[in-house]
């Protein structure tokens, strides 16, 4: 009889045991829990695109979208730096050949004023102000002079004074993105705004305030006054 029972309840544990086994294994249609939706209900997502009803063919899902009234684009990490939080839009294209370049260069001399807010004039020149120390000074010196360490040691020349260019802020931008010369092109060190913003720095601090300004009109010689004359 003991050997009865051991061998019943050995089959017991081992139809038990597999029981558990298949079920475990088996293909689930609806987990308890589902805590990776997107893992077994894959969805499409697109910036642009508004989820209908993610998800909603499964009564065991954790709603998607639902804060964002379905978009399916998300916002930037908290801590990440934007690309474009100027909201400036370059539609400058490369100049395919030595033509398209001076046409662009000249066309960039009638711009005298960036398309960044005004208002944030101080606050963008003082940046203007850093990234030209960073950036530009160690040719162009931090005196817009052409006078950096870089030509004082010797190493190149040939690097102009502000002062005696005839340049605009539009020209300014259309050389940092660019290049002239033998000046290389920034536009992947500096962004769209951030060229601007040197720009705007670069003319008011070693141009503006020696552009020549139209003399005033002198003024009429006063009269001799000869009632008192004897």
């Amino acid at each position: 009889m003991p050997k009865m029972k051991n061998s019943i309840l050995k089959i017991t544990a081992i139809f038990g045991l597999t029981t558990v086994l298949l079920n475990s294994c088996g293909p689930k249609d609806n987990p308890p829990l589902v805590y990776f939706p997107d893992m077994y209900f894959p969805v499409a997502y697109d910036p642009l695109m508004k989820a209908k009803d993610a998800y909603s063919d499964h009564e065991n899902e954790i709603p998607a979208f639902v804060a964002r009234n379905g978009a399916t684009g998300l916002s930037p990490v908290e801590g990440t730096v934007p690309q474009n939080k100027d909201g400036i839009v370059s539609e400058e294209t490369l100049p395919k050949n030595v033509d398209e370049y001076n046409a662009g260069y000249d066309a960039s001399r009638l711009v005298t004023a960036s398309p960044l807010n005004p208002k944030n004039l101080e606050k963008d020149l003082a940046r203007g102000k850093v990234l030209f120390d960073h950036t530009c000074s160690a040719c162009h010196g931090t005196g817009g002079d052409g006078q950096g360490p870089i030509v004082k040691s010797g190493a190149y020349s040939g690097v102009p004074n502000y002062a005696d260019r005839d340049i605009t802020i539009g020209s300014i931008h259309y050389v940092l993105t660019n290049g002239r010369n033998a000046m290389g092109s920034y536009a992947g060190q500096l962004n769209v705004g951030d060229r601007w913003r040197v720009a705007l720095y670069v003319y008011n601090t070693f141009k503006a305030p020696t552009a020549t300004v139209a003399p005033t009109e002198a003024a009429p010689a006063a009269t001799e006054d000869k009632t008192n004359a004897k």
